[in-house]
């Protein structure tokens, strides 16, 4: 699958919000169109990222969909 960036600054980080705390987040790179969490994540918590959830680029102020970032 081929690389997936951020339509404004061409990112490949970004970030979703816990649904109970809207102050945590999680962060991830999407590598090869897969979601690839950072190691501060973690791996007992990690949310489920699917294509409706809304995602925020790590670098600028655009966020979204996951869905309109996979081509």
């Amino acid at each position: 699958m081929s690389e997936t960036n951020c339509p404004l600054c061409g990112s490949q980080s970004f970030y979703v919000k816990d649904a109970e705390d809207e102050y945590e987040i999680y962060e991830f790179d999407l590598k090869g169109g897969e979601i690839v969490f950072t190691p501060e994540a973690g791996t007992s918590e990690l949310p489920e990222v699917g294509g409706d959830t809304e995602t925020f680029c790590n670098r600028c102020a655009w966020h979204g969909n996951l869905k309109s970032l996979r081509r």
